[in-house]
């Protein structure tokens, strides 16, 4: 590596560069500039001698595996050195483009012999797979008159998954009973649930065929029979991964944000005691058949962290036809999309199709500057006639969610960051109705 001279000795040859234009200017200073000069020559050659060595020091690295996008998480870095005298380090950790660092580089004096730790965050962008690869260190020479750079190779693989610290968040609201914070809704029960759950006391306002008349007479009091939500029922998330769902709200793409969704209604869904999966079309095509276990959170988020868009459309149609011949038994069919115009056709076939034998819904998102912009004054054409087009766009919005609500479909239409809330919602609302 080639050394790099300082800030420091640039300084310390500018003073001396003065001072011999001061000697030209005055030749009785020539024999006094000398002196100076030839030390600082010396000095900087010396200095430059004892720094042209690797410097002695191992470094490691602690991080997560498993990281959220769009979030930050933190990364430490352990410096141990074996070097007989101090070292004078600046660090930066290097890694792939996708993977933003934050309080980097950093600068630092490392004792001989001793450990120092350094703490960063780093903020994925995009899901995937990504690795770190090692550290640049700047090694600075003992008069700091130079720094040579050095690479520390030091490999670490990580996976970036869906935003799956917003369940822990959805947890510790559950937690504390503060989910009306979140947007979710706490519904009265409009049916009773099939399967029976246990006996117990009758309370006033139970009704007379919950009354478990052998019982009654066993115990010689009133006594009711009380039923749950139906259990081992499976939801399918279907997930559009076409170039629509490549629009970005909030600085996240609609894809991401419809991921963090999914998974954070598959968590109550399993909370509930039903079976997820999930199918994607339009870019990455998976198929993950649900399942019930006690890892299936873990197993979906396996499954949908490299899942990404394309530059194609999605083919509506088709997946309808897949999703008849994967999934044989009754289910509620979640989709998930952003449609235009010339998708709606489409899109009304395909939720046809599956409310033969499925429960469908529908959350079709809406970009947020629908919202935005519709409110604003109109001062001149340009502004009408964007008016116009947003104007009509919801309305047959509008008109797509009346034809499939008259045939028993749920449609959403909200924006990326209304999504969480209302998927939650909508299954809730199906649970306690009893219509799966």
């Amino acid at each position: 590596m080639t050394l790099i001279p300082s800030s420091l000795q640039m300084v310390v040859w500018s003073v001396l560069a003065l001072v011999g234009l001061l000697a030209a200017l005055w030749p009785p200073a020539g024999t006094f500039w000398m002196i100076p000069a030839g030390i600082g020559i010396g000095l900087t050659l010396a200095d430059g001698v004892l720094c042209w060595r690797r410097p002695r020091v191992e470094l490691t690295r602690s991080v997560h595996h498993n990281l959220p996008v769009t979030a930050f998480s933190e990364v430490v870095l352990q410096l141990k050195s074996r070097a007989s005298h101090p070292l004078i380090l600046e660090v930066h950790d290097c890694c792939d483009a996708a993977l933003r660092v934050k309080d980097q580089p950093q600068s630092l004096v490392l004792p001989a012999g001793q450990t120092a730790t350094l703490r960063y965050k780093v903020f994925p962008t995009r899901r995937g797979a990504y690795a770190f690869h090692g550290a640049h260190i700047f090694v600075h020479s003992r008069l700091r008159l130079w720094q040579k750079k050095w690479f520390l190779p030091c490999e670490d693989q990580v996976k970036v998954f869906p935003n799956f610290k917003e369940v822990g968040h959805f947890t510790l609201r559950a937690t504390h009973h503060q989910l009306s914070l979140l947007g979710i809704k706490k519904l009265a029960r409009r049916g009773e649930g099939k399967e029976f759950h246990q006996l117990r006391d009758y309370h006033q306002g139970d009704s007379l065929r919950q009354i478990d008349w052998k019982a009654t007479s066993r115990f010689r009091r009133l006594i009711s029979k009380e039923y749950q939500d139906e259990r081992d029922q499976q939801i399918i998330f279907v997930l559009d991964s076409g170039r629509r769902m490549r629009h970005r709200d909030g600085g996240r793409s609609h894809l991401d944000q419809a991921l963090n969704s999914i998974l954070l209604l598959a968590y109550v869904a399993i909370r509930q005691g039903d079976g997820v999966g999930l199918y994607s079309f339009g870019g990455t095509e998976k198929w993950l058949p649900p399942c019930k276990q006690e890892n299936s959170l873990r197993s979906l988020l396996l499954g949908m962290y490299d899942i990404e868009s394309s530059p194609r459309a999605a083919d509506y149609l088709r997946a309808a036809q897949d999703l008849q011949r994967l999934q044989s038994r009754r289910s509620l069919m979640v989709i998930v999309t952003n449609s235009r115009l010339d998708d709606h056709e489409n899109l009304s076939q395909m939720a046809r199709q599956l409310s033969r034998k499925h429960l469908v819904a529908i959350a079709d998102l809406r970009e947020s500057i629908l919202d935005e912009v519709l409110p604003k004054p109109i001062t001149g054409l340009a502004e009408a006639l964007r008016y116009q087009m947003l104007l009509h766009n919801l309305v047959q919005r509008k008109k797509l969610r009346r034809q499939l609500n008259h045939v028993g479909i749920t449609t959403l239409d909200v924006t990326a960051a209304q999504l969480p809330a209302a998927l939650v919602n909508c299954y809730l609302e199906v649970k306690s109705a009893g219509r799966l």
